[in-house]
């Protein structure tokens, strides 16, 4: 019998807070990654951020905005599956057969970066770039703050994209974690400004199809091409693979303000010291 909190009445209240929790763990997770990143950064390049608090402070403000509106699908979609069954998301291993999970990984990966590739080669025609996109291109050079430092109109196409595809293609809820964690390493990698992965993996054969921070750097400093998340694989059969960067300009130019930096703080001590002389 319908009582005081039936259906009509619980069921909305229930996928608010599944969303706005899935909102925080978003937001969190966010601030664990990034962070443990920009640590990594500036203990093996120690001031390569210089100068960029201003910068990492709109990167973080970005990005916790975008993290309210990535856990708002994923907030509805997590509730559908534990009460409603909705999904085809599965938690028994042996629902499909062993060899599944990885392909399902993988087909997840190929499908992310093909739906990254065509929505950030559009977000760079003109009207979509000065609409949302050059929020994201305000990062000059990007941090690992940036992953996520999106207009909300660009964080609604990140947002929608994996929970539509539980919906459509089977994955194990371990497999679906694995393609979470590769998503949030690859996005704060791809942007702290140097590389964190092993030579085979951004150069030779290997590197040839995978995209690391060396590859999407080189997006950010020409503003074209290399529009990939994960594979090389739509910007090399559409022309607009661009190559690898060298980051060694930019330690360079950042070992230089160093300098520029430690030259003006002197240059101000000692126009206060001649000021308290005279």
């Amino acid at each position: 019998m319908p009582t005081l909190f039936s259906l009509p009445v619980a069921v909305p209240i229930a996928i608010l807070v599944s969303a706005l929790a899935m909102s925080l763990i978003v937001g969190v997770r966010y601030l664990i990654v990034s962070g443990a990143f920009d640590v990594a950064t500036r203990t093996r390049y120690p001031g390569l951020y210089a100068g960029l608090t201003p910068q990492i402070r709109r990167e973080i403000a970005w990005s916790l905005a975008s993290a309210l509106i990535y856990g708002v699908p994923a907030g509805v979609v997590a509730w559908g599956w534990q009460n409603r069954g909705w999904t085809m998301i599965y938690a028994d291993i042996h629902a499909w057969p062993l060899w599944y999970a990885p392909v399902s990984v993988l087909l997840y990966l190929f499908v992310h970066d093909t739906w990254f590739y065509w929505t950030h080669r559009w977000m760079h025609t003109p009207r979509a770039f000065r609409l949302a996109h050059a929020v994201h291109h305000e990062s000059r050079p990007p941090t690992a703050w940036a992953a996520m430092a999106f207009h909300p109109i660009e964080a609604i196409t990140g947002a929608v994209i994996i929970p539509l595809l539980v919906f459509l293609i089977p994955i194990h809820i371990g497999a679906l974690g694995l393609v979470l964690t590769i998503m949030t390493v690859m996005g704060v990698t791809n942007h702290m400004g140097w590389e964190v992965f092993p030579t085979f993996m951004w150069k030779g054969r290997l590197g040839g199809w995978l995209i690391t921070a060396s590859h999407h750097q080189r997006h950010h400093e020409l503003y074209r091409g290399n529009y990939g998340l994960y594979f090389r694989f739509w910007d090399r059969i559409c022309g607009t693979d661009k190559g690898v960067g060298d980051f060694a300009k930019s330690h360079a130019k950042a070992a230089c303000g160093r300098a520029s930096q430690r030259v003006e703080r002197s240059g101000a001590a000692v126009a206060a010291r001649s000021g308290r002389d005279g």
